[in-house]
């Protein structure tokens, strides 16, 4: 019997941080994920949807269609992958590409027969918009999302923070944490600002031979040139925080989950609010975070059948 395929929109700011471009790796070596659309958001969207056009066509992956979302604030995103992807025109796509990325992402949901699983990676005010225009895609959705910090930030640290895709436009994600989807689902960083990897796990992507990862490792070279802030990039990775979002998209494995209501503040945080939080399912911490680092090499290195 196939295995019923999950149906995907990945919804990103990628192109700055490099867990993105993981992430969206990721996503096409899982045949049980079937995606149908990836949204880029925030800074320079069209330079963010070119990565992506370029990584699926050269993967051989063009039936999936890219959307640009919401460019905003220029001058506070850097373009530190603009070297792998400068000569690429975003508009030579092989496949389909939608310059308002909110309608196609709207008329996607509200099409499907099937609910849509939404993973947002990145600041939301292209979801913000989309919810705006169309509030019934969330009745549609389910909504799986790296976002926040409840009781821990980066590397395990005691000390919760306004996490970026959150603080990044406050008011967006609160519109997003409100909506009422069918299910809600975030990793914080209280787990997914703790996957990195290095020696023999790390070794095996950073000389792997599949076409997709070789992408992505040069995308990982040209970002760790342009600014990133790892040096030792042939030894070791950043932290891979969205590619948690992405096995959540299919799976709890390796994580503790609670359900808790949460809400964003005006200030950025994402706490727990037992009067005004809406329910998610939260990825508070790991049960196994050596078994997650041996998985996502896998589902990146294995040759498929």
């Amino acid at each position: 019997m196939t295995e019923k395929q999950i149906p995907v929109i990945l919804h990103t700011d990628i192109g700055g941080d490099i867990d993105d471009t993981w992430a969206l790796a990721m996503m096409l070596r899982q045949n049980h994920l079937k995606p149908l659309y990836v949204l880029t958001d925030t800074g320079d969207a069209k330079y963010r949807a070119a990565i992506c056009a370029k990584m699926l066509e050269r993967a051989g992956r063009t039936e999936i269609e890219v959307g640009i979302g919401h460019t905003t604030d220029l001058d506070k995103h850097p373009r530190r992958q603009e070297e792998w992807v400068k000569d690429y025109d975003i508009f030579s796509y092989k496949g389909k590409v939608h310059e308002d990325g909110v309608k196609r992402l709207i008329d996607i949901i509200m099409a499907s027969d099937q609910i849509v699983t939404l993973v947002s990676i990145g600041p939301c005010p292209a979801l913000a918009d989309a919810l705006k225009r169309e509030p019934a895609i969330a009745a549609k959705t389910r909504f799986v999302g790296m976002f926040g910090s409840i009781y821990k930030s980066h590397g395990n640290s005691p000390k919760p923070i306004a996490e970026y895709n959150v603080a990044t436009d406050i008011k967006a994600c609160q519109a997003v944490f409100r909506a009422p989807w069918v299910s809600a689902t975030i990793t914080p960083l209280d787990t997914c600002g703790r996957i990195t990897l290095d020696g023999e796990l790390y070794a095996r992507v950073w000389n792997s031979g599949i076409p997709l990862v070789k992408d992505m490792v040069a995308n990982y070279v040209a970002w760790a040139k342009k600014g990133g802030w790892i040096k030792d990039f042939d030894k070791k990775s950043s932290i891979l925080f969205d590619t948690v979002a992405i096995h959540l998209a299919s799976s709890t494995q390796f994580l503790k989950m609670e359900k808790m209501p949460v809400t964003v503040r005006d200030d950025g945080f994402t706490v727990i609010d037992k009067e005004n939080g809406a329910p998610f399912n939260v990825a508070i911490d790991w049960l196994n975070l050596d078994a997650y680092a041996a998985f996502l090499v896998n589902v990146l290195t294995q040759e498929k059948d």
